[in-house]
């Protein structure tokens, strides 16, 4: 297994080595190596066994830091950084020839963003170079918020998993581009689309799923844990599945269920969305065949909660 551990130093030394780190954001942990590194980028790729059509994020220490790598940011661009780094916003936009190809899926659009957490701020600040870093987990299955998540998956593949202990948002980051000046969100995330609309105007909410994605977390199938999850109102899921064999998971209400998990007992998005993947990792170990889940409120965080829901639900349906 991987050592888990504070050591700042340690991990830059192995990122300037061309290994790869699992580091802590405010979102979720990721999978990091140098994202100039063809050879560290193809790692990712493998460790996690992901389809190099699928475009990986690419994390820096500020905005000073990701011009470097762009060759143009928008006003309403600027303004959201400005507003929201370091935080859980990464901005789509058009590459400078550095960014290796393989990064970006061979799109002339780069995800980019500041994350939100001290540990990473200050690696990233050591580091001469950018992160990529998608969730450090195995394609297709629940994101790591905690480093025993990424142990438990990752742990015989990497060397080193940073420490920064549960993540605050506990959901991906938002994904914004621009076309024709209007911000689009390609993905629902820990920033809300009103948050976002309040800074750079109207946009318009473009999460369709693909084979191609623009952006990352576009995939259908995504986000799913090993066991089935079936989306709808849980009175009516439970007069069809038995209790004793399935898994609840519910926004607010207590159905007496005897494998429930409530993600905010008091109504709070914001707790449910970072309760949300441990919540699905905690059903894999329990004695059911199928998680029950009933969506929450579709507004704020509330949006990419049901996203996330709905494309672990999909996994069932592929």
């Amino acid at each position: 297994m991987a050592e888990i551990g504070k050591d700042v130093m340690k991990a830059k030394d192995l990122l300037e080595n061309g290994g790869l780190v699992a580091i802590p954001t405010e979102t979720v942990y990721g999978l990091a190596g140098n994202a100039l590194n063809i050879d560290a980028v193809t790692q990712i790729f493998r460790v996690k066994n992901r389809p190099q059509f699928d475009p990986l994020i690419v994390h820096v220490p500020d905005r000073i830091r990701a011009e470097q790598y762009v060759e143009y940011i928008p006003d309403k661009a600027k303004a959201l950084a400005d507003h929201f780094w370091p935080g859980p916003l990464t901005l789509l936009l058009k590459r400078k020839p550095i960014i290796p190809d393989l990064v970006t899926s061979g799109l002339d659009t780069v995800g980019i963003r500041c994350p939100d957490h001290a540990l990473t701020r200050q690696l990233l600040h050591e580091l001469s170079f950018p992160l990529a870093a998608p969730s450090a987990n195995p394609f297709g299955y629940v994101s790591p918020t905690q480093p025993e998540h990424v142990d438990e998956q990752l742990g015989g593949h990497i060397p080193y998993i940073l420490d920064g202990g549960i993540c605050p948002v506990g959901i991906e980051s938002t994904i914004v581009g621009f076309e024709h000046d209007m911000p689009v969100i390609y993905r629902l995330g820990g920033l809300s689309v009103e948050k976002i609309e309040q800074v750079a105007g109207p946009a318009r909410v473009q999460t369709h799923s693909t084979s191609n994605p623009k952006a990352p977390g576009q995939l259908k199938s995504h986000y799913a844990p090993s066991k089935p999850l079936i989306l709808g109102k849980a009175e009516e899921l439970l007069q069809q599945y038995p209790a004793h064999t399935s898994g609840l998971l519910t926004f607010q209400s207590d159905f007496n269920s005897p494998y429930q998990i409530i993600l905010s007992p008091n109504g709070s998005l914001e707790e449910a969305a970072q309760n949300l993947f441990s919540a699905l990792r905690g059903f894999d170990k329990m004695p059911i065949d199928y998680i029950l889940a009933e969506p929450v409120p579709d507004t704020g965080l509330g949006r990419a909660i049901n996203d996330r829901l709905r494309r672990a639900a999909a996994t069932r349906e592929a």
